[in-house]
């Protein structure tokens, strides 16, 4: 096997523990593999081992990735910080957005969207720690966005999508999780039907899962160190 399908059953393999270790089935945890800064070769590797999900932080690198590898039938997710000048290239190639912090995106993402393709998939990003320099839409104003987003046409609101501050420790980062979850519960009891929790990194997936994520985003861990920073 190569080192990245040797990463990927590791990687596997700690979210079926986790699952395991949260009275979890394992299948109720997707796994997404973050390709960001790595080229096409290594989404085709990570493809050939069985990954059908890939995140991608920067825009006009992730279109590259989408169009050459086309022919694999992937799920491509974009994760990153998105301003409103990058929303038609992401409403024209991606299949889901989790970063929508901000209606004004959304708004755009939904006009853009090609009425040949499937409604875009989206989350809104939370901010569930106030992280002075983390994207994403106050707890509190979480709400009142996703209200919004879900009345758009060619979207579909799916969940919400945290970046945490990195914890001191287990505890703490399954407390800060707990935070997205809880609210999570509030708007699912508000009506809003969601069904994703995109929470959860190399790091902290373990305390993800115990707190409830349906979706962790895994890239070092996979692919390895990044080549370039962005």
């Amino acid at each position: 096997m190569t080192t990245v399908a040797v990463n990927l059953q590791a990687v596997r393999t700690r979210i079926e523990q986790a699952c395991k270790a949260a009275g979890r089935p394992p299948d109720a945890v997707r796994l997404l593999a973050v390709s960001k800064t790595f080229g096409a070769d290594a989404v085709r590797e990570a493809a050939a081992a069985g990954q059908r999900d890939f995140g991608e932080n920067y825009v006009t690198e992730g279109v590259v990735k989408i169009r050459a590898c086309a022919d694999l039938g992937l799920t491509w997710h974009c994760i990153g910080p998105l301003q409103s000048n990058k929303t038609r290239p992401v409403a024209e190639h991606f299949d889901w957005v989790h970063s929508i912090d901000r209606l004004k995106v959304a708004e755009r993402l939904s006009a853009q969207r090609p009425a040949t393709l499937p409604p875009l998939q989206v989350c809104i990003q939370v901010n569930i720690d106030g992280g002075a320099t983390k994207s994403g839409v106050a707890p509190q104003e979480a709400a009142a966005l996703a209200r919004a987003v879900a009345a758009l046409p060619r979207l579909r609101l799916r969940g919400l999508m945290t970046i945490p501050e990195p914890a001191a420790n287990a505890q703490a980062a399954l407390a800060v999780h707990r935070r997205t979850r809880a609210l999570f519960d509030a708007l699912v009891a508000e009506g809003l039907p969601l069904d994703t929790l995109s929470m959860g990194m190399s790091a902290d997936l373990e305390a993800a899962v115990a707190a409830g994520s349906t979706l962790v985003r895994v890239g070092t861990a996979i692919f390895g160190g990044r080549t370039r920073q962005g």
